[in-house]
């Protein structure tokens, strides 16, 4: 997995004459600033709608499942509309996709669950000797026993298959742990514990390039206070936070290195998958390094990780989204293409 040298793809011209593009997203129509709920999300999605619209290839624009139903008038699918507003809904646009026989940037609907169960991919880093905290999931109807929790002068308590922290809670003692979890749930969510860890959050943002995994330079969420706990409102730019942590470049050390070195070991139980971002606590003063999770299909905007490290990298923005569409099209269709309807 390259960590160095890295060159973007260009989308090859025979794909750009052959393929027709779909992209759909939940603001994928969105024409301006902040949304009151999702708050920079639908940014992003404009974004990269722009970005693709500029690609110069036939692009279609939708924001709902229902357009894949039926079949569209469409060759590739970019799905980013992964919060659905359901349970599991990020599986359901990979499986409609597969209905129809169209391929799509990102991984299988069996992949795309193994890294969004956060509590599966735990057990997978367990299984592999990368660290990660302790936890216990609750499943929702199963029984509650909070006693099965480890043990911690404080809980994280979180949505299961959430993103950006959705949902996210702590808890100090048993009795708020026990209300935690019946909160999480009323969501319609599992929900997962594990002790919290002060520190801050160290995100390795990995793409394909030449058909093989490569890591673009890591980023690190500082906190100003290591045992601050990051919200959804924060990560969305819904409330002032840039007293509280800031995103910058993970300086070259041996920290950096044995993340490096985890990374290897996950990014090999998810392929082939076009993009992902992997998530580790790190307690700078102890050295202790811990796997939050994992994303595939994670948030691509300029702005965000993985816009900033694709920067670093030399890449601009629309050279890192063009380099995952042409990665992505170039290993399920080919470097020539051909046209789903074509005879």
């Amino acid at each position: 997995m390259r960590t160095d040298d890295l060159k973007p793809t260009k989308l090859p011209d025979a794909l750009r004459e052959t393929q027709r593009l779909l992209f759909i997203a939940k603001h994928a129509k969105w024409t301006g600033g902040l949304h009151p709920e999702d708050g920079n999300h639908a940014l992003y999605h404009r974004e990269t709608r722009e970005i693709l619209e500029a690609l110069g290839m036939p692009l279609v624009v939708a924001d709902s499942y229902t357009d894949l139903f039926a079949a569209p008038e469409a060759d590739f699918v970019f799905p980013l509309l992964n919060r659905g507003g359901f349970f599991n809904s990020e599986m359901l646009l990979p499986l409609l996709c597969n209905r129809l026989g169209l391929p799509y940037v990102g991984a299988s609907p069996i992949v795309r669950g193994l890294s969004d169960d956060k509590h599966l991919t735990k057990l997978e880093a367990a299984a592999r000797g990368v660290p990660t905290a302790p936890w216990a999931l609750f499943r929702r109807g199963a029984p509650v026993d909070v006693s099965r929790c480890p043990p911690a002068r404080r809980w994280v308590v979180k949505p299961n298959n959430s993103s950006a922290s959705w949902g996210i809670r702590d808890a100090h003692d048993r009795a708020e742990l026990a209300q935690a979890i019946a909160e999480v749930q009323a969501l319609d969510h599992d929900a997962l514990v594990e002790p919290f860890i002060d520190g801050s959050d160290v995100e390795v943002p990995v793409i394909t390039l030449g058909g093989e995994p490569a890591m673009l330079p890591m980023m690190i969420f500082e906190q100003a206070d290591p045992t601050h706990l990051r919200t959804y409102q924060e990560k969305r730019d819904l409330v002032d936070r840039s007293a509280k942590y800031s995103l910058r470049l993970l300086e070259a050390s041996p920290v950096a290195a044995r993340i490096e070195e985890l990374t290897r070991r996950m990014v090999e139980i998810f392929r082939p998958f076009d993009y992902g971002r992997f998530e580790f606590r790190v307690d700078f003063a102890s050295g202790d390094i811990r796997l939050l999770e994992v994303n595939l299909n994670c948030n691509l905007w300029s702005e965000k990780v993985f816009g900033r490290a694709a920067l670093a990298a030399g890449f601009s923005q629309a050279d890192l989204i063009e380099t995952i569409v042409a990665e992505s099209m170039i290993r399920q269709v080919g470097a020539a293409g051909r046209r789903k309807d074509a005879a």
